[in-house]
Formats: C-alpha cells, structure tokens, sequence
C-alpha cells in the first residue's frame, strides 16, 4: 500500500466480511483502480491498478474504473447508505471520485430509490457535487446513523422515548 494509511487492527475485520461476502454470494464491490501521488500536497498523480501502489506513493482518490463499476451499481439500486468520502475530496485533484459518487447517489436518488447519507464529510462532499437537496436523507451522525440502520438501540434515542417511571403502566 506504499504511504497509504492503513488501519493494520482492522485487517482481520475486512477479511472475515469478504468471507460472509463470498459465502453468502453477495456482490461486494471494492476499488480496483486508484488516484495515487507522492503526498497529499502533490499536484503529480498517476492511476494505477488498486493492488499497485509504489514504494512512497499513496492511495488518494478511487480511480475511473472504480468511478464507472460503482456508479453502474448505484443506478439499479433502491436503497443508498453512504458513509464517508471516497478519496482526499478536499483537494479538488482527489475528489473526482466522491463527487462522481455523490452525483450518482443523487441521479439513483432522482429515479425513486431512497438515499441516505450520513456523517459530516459526506455531507460536505454532496454539498460541494450541488446535489445536497437530492438526497433523501442527511444525517450528521455518520456513526451514529449506521449502528441505527443496524438495529442498535442509540442512548439518546432511548433517553427522549423512554417514559419515566412515574408514567410507565402498571
């Protein structure tokens, strides 16, 4: 992965759910190209296979390839959960993907399927694509929305509908 960052406690994780992927013969899409350069300041890039990254390069952006497959997987599906940017979106040389992306949610959003996009760089990322306003649903809470979406109790959900006790049935 040259200089990209990886998270080394998390590679267990992604092995065991490309696993459950395989097994249950669910369709998992994950980048096959990718934008890399030398350093985030850099203006230099170069798009390369996503197992190919160079000895102090890193990975900064997906790549068009990527762009196309999960743009076409977007268009047929009917319910979108996004959570955080693509690539180093800020910089306006690695945000092609994100906002290819984001256009995408909304274009899929716009044909009736319902999108949901949560946490405060995605939000930033449909906002700068100009596609805020087509999205379903916008949540600042990234996290908070995917563990909801996953059926845990969140505390301060339960706090505003729990009656206290002096109400509670008897």
């Amino acid at each position: 992965m040259g200089k990209s960052l990886v998270e080394n406690d998390k590679l267990d994780l992604a092995r065991d759910l490309l696993e459950e992927a395989r097994r249950r013969q669910f369709r998992l899409r994950l980048p096959v190209d990718h934008v890399i350069a030398e350093s985030p300041n850099s203006s230099v890039t170069q798009i390369t296979d996503i197992t190919y990254t160079p000895d102090g390069w890193m990975g900064l952006d997906v790549g068009p390839k990527t762009i196309e497959q999960f743009r076409q997987e977007i268009s047929t599906a009917r319910t979108i959960v996004w959570n955080g940017p693509l690539g180093m979106f800020e910089r306006p040389v690695f945000s092609q993907g994100t906002l290819a992306i984001a256009r995408a949610v909304a274009a899929s959003t716009k044909l009736g399927a319902t999108s949901i996009i949560g946490g405060g760089d995605s939000i930033a990322a449909v906002k700068q694509a100009g596609v805020a306003s087509e999205i379903s649903h916008i949540s600042t809470g990234g996290g908070a929305s995917l563990e909801f979406l996953a059926g845990k109790k969140l505390p301060g959900v339960e706090a505003l509908t729990n009656k206290p006790s002096s109400q509670k049935e008897g």
